[in-house]
């Protein structure tokens, strides 16, 4: 296996990944999907039934990084100001002064995001992908280090605000966590105990820098990627917007360029995750489900019939030939 050309980086991004794995058990893919858009710079959406540490994850997550951490609970009453900031008058010399957000920190968690109705879920969305708050004439950059989780319960839809497909696709990531299995239950159930007898955590985090993270991002750049796989990327996605006879039923829309975007950097940051310095069409194929999964607009009749958006990414994966 090659290894990466920066190794001080890339082993403490590994060993942060691994202790993850000791906070977060049965949950292996969402912690490297985290990883993954941290390494991306880009936001992930994910949605699984509650207690399922999608909560915790983003928490440990902000234990080993060089940054802070806010969480923002989303509810039908929540206005945007709650998320951005406001202007606060102060008497003293008439003036306004811009009192900051929650938002103006490195790691967000959006707790529960169908809950907020569109207002507050535009106001969230439009700073992930501008990177910058606008109050009034003025206008405030966020953190260079910013990233979002937001987090959605697909069990209970009564008063809920369901997001707009437009407004997915600023996701990079949209992740389905599942129950663990009986074996990661039982080691659950020892953390949760060990964790309640112990005064102070007996292990202490490695912690990643902000440097590190920008100097990880730089290297997925440089990581080899032949013609052949960028063709195929591009291929899968052109297969969304123009489907087979068999597919075409099923899709309304397919992915945008965002899609063709988000390919690239997650198969790269995976590639990176292993180790490798180069990236395989498997690597884009392990990403294709989280990536595309929330940007298809399947049509009324896949609706109809119980299709799911990844039944009709494994028919693409199919369809687009392998190089």
């Amino acid at each position: 296996m090659n290894t990466v050309s920066t190794e001080s980086t890339y082993e403490s991004i590994n060993q942060a990944s691994r202790w993850l794995e000791t906070k977060i058990i049965g949950q292996d893919l969402l912690i490297q999907r985290l990883m993954m858009a941290l390494l991306c710079g880009g936001h992930l959406l994910v949605e699984g039934a509650p207690g399922l540490a999608k909560t915790r994850a983003i928490k440990e997550l902000a234990r080993v990084i060089e940054g802070d951490f806010h969480r923002i609970q989303f509810t039908p009453d929540l206005l945007p100001s709650d998320v951005t900031g406001t202007e606060i008058f102060r008497p003293e010399d008439g003036s306004f002064k811009f009192q900051e957000g929650p938002i103006f920190h490195n790691l967000i968690l959006a707790d529960e995001i169908n809950r907020a109705p569109a207002k507050v879920q535009s106001a969230l969305l439009e700073a992930m992908a501008e990177h910058q708050v606008s109050v009034g004439r003025d206008t405030f950059p966020l953190a260079d280090l910013f990233m979002v989780m937001a987090t959605q319960n697909p069990i209970e839809q009564e008063g809920t605000y369901p997001l707009p497909e437009a407004q997915l696709d600023r996701f990079l990531l949209h992740v389905i966590v599942e129950y663990p299995d009986a074996a990661a239950e039982m080691k659950i159930l020892e953390l949760v105990r060990n964790e309640s007898a112990l005064s102070a955590d007996d292990l202490p985090p490695p912690v990643v820098s902000q440097q590190q993270i920008f100097a990880a991002r730089k290297e997925l750049l440089n990581l080899h990627m032949t013609d052949s796989v960028e063709r195929y990327i591009v291929a899968l996605v052109m297969a969304s917007r123009q489907p087979s006879e068999d597919q075409a039923r099923w899709l309304e829309f397919g992915g945008s360029p965002r899609a063709t975007i988000a390919l690239d950097l997650c198969s790269r940051a995976l590639a990176w995750l292993s180790g490798r310095d180069f990236v395989t069409p498997e690597d884009v194929q392990a990403v294709a489900h989280d990536v595309l999964r929330h940007r298809l607009i399947l049509s009324f009749e896949a609706a109809a019939q119980g299709v799911t958006p990844d039944q009709v990414i494994d028919a693409l994966i199919d369809q687009v030939p392998v190089p």
